[in-house]
């Protein structure tokens, strides 16, 4: 399949820059598969679409902040992403590191007070392993707690790296991220726009929320770099699933499974291609399914997602599951963006979302 039938023309301006006002106050799109239907609303009339007998999954994983600025022995500037711990005991961390060309293995960098960094070495996807030694936390992550900035993705500029991060550390993390989730180095997007009201509306009708974590990494930025769509390596996450999760999963065809954001869609197709049964305690694995038109889908009946960018991993899966088992869901993703772009609908991470029924 040809890469380039999931491309299409994002104009500049609708790469939203900043979060709507209030959570809620997102505009959505709604679209009825069945029907072919399509409506436009505000994200708080989502209350009006769900309810009793649905089960609603989310991503509660917490986005790091995980930008860290340091020096390096000259005297030069080094800037170190964390993205996930390459040990158990959390002293080495995968990281992206700028200027490359002057980290290499062996080399150090520091902030005093904080840490000192050790290059240990770097892998074939440009990654770099660092060593932490930790001068006032007791955790890597707890030190970029305090001293990191959030990692915003690439098409959101700040004119500095202090502008805004207050307000970006609260508003780029759902409401209900967990404190122990905390190696995400991008936010699950499509829950940017539950508010606790919402989900008590939701709760008061009858829906049920179930938790599960990916761990989203920056390989969700990474564009199709293939000409033919099989030839593509996704990125992989990992993601954990507990046992009351997994058992809400296999529930009978009464209830309505609505995944909230593509990571929890990855996170569920993934372990029901995996696994038969339930997994005592917790499942934990490494998301590495690629899904793309036609496919058919295990266990999502309806799903929350973003406005995504052009030739993404993501659109592939929103083409595929607005046409399971199909491939007309590719051409009508489009013309429903391109609706979204002439209404004037805000995109990607801070930008509006869609519910796919």
């Amino acid at each position: 399949m040809d890469a380039s039938l999931f491309d299409y023309h994002l104009p500049a301006e609708r790469i939203a820059q900043e979060p709507a006002a209030r959570r809620d106050a997102s505009r959505l799109l709604v679209v009825h598969r069945e029907s072919r239907a399509i409506e436009h609303r505000r994200f708080s009339d989502i209350v009006d679409y769900l309810g009793e007998n649905d089960l609603l999954f989310r991503n509660n994983a917490r986005v790091l902040p995980a930008r860290l600025f340091a020096e390096r022995v000259s005297g030069g500037k080094a800037e170190c992403l964390l993205l996930r711990p390459a040990t158990n005991d959390g002293s080495d961390w995968w990281c992206l590191l700028r200027p490359g060309k002057r980290l290499k293995p062996g080399a150090t960098f520091s902030r005093p007070g904080f840490f000192y960094a050790t290059v240990q070495e770097k892998n074939e996807n440009t990654e770099y392993r660092v060593s932490f030694e930790l001068e006032s936390h007791s955790s890597v992550a707890e030190m970029a707690d305090e001293l990191g900035k959030m990692p915003l993705p690439p098409y959101i500029a700040r004119e500095s790296d202090d502008q805004r991060d207050s307000a970006d550390k609260e508003r780029y993390q759902t409401v209900y991220a967990a404190a122990e989730k905390s190696v995400a180095a991008a936010a699950p997007t499509a829950g940017l726009h539950f508010t606790p009201e919402i989900i008590a509306q939701l709760e008061a009708k009858g829906a049920r929320f179930h938790d599960l974590a990916l761990h989203v990494g920056m390989g969700t930025f990474k564009p199709l770099q293939t000409d033919n769509i099989e030839d593509h390596q996704i990125h992989r996450e990992i993601y954990e699933i507990s046992e009351a999760t997994q058992q809400a999963l296999r529930c009978g065809p009464d209830k309505r499974k609505v995944c909230i954001g593509t990571t929890s869609v990855r996170s569920v197709e993934d372990y029901l291609a995996k696994t038969s049964t339930v997994i005592p305690g917790q499942f934990t694995d490494e998301a590495g399914l690629f899904i793309y038109p036609p496919r058919g889908f295990r266990g999502v009946d309806a799903m929350v997602t973003n406005f995504h960018q052009p030739k993404s991993t993501l659109i592939c899966l929103v083409s595929a599951f607005l046409d399971p088992e199909g491939t007309s869901g590719i051409q009508w993703l489009k013309d429903i963006y391109a609706e979204a772009i002439e209404r004037q609908y805000r995109f990607l991470s801070y930008g509006d979302a869609m519910l796919i029924l």
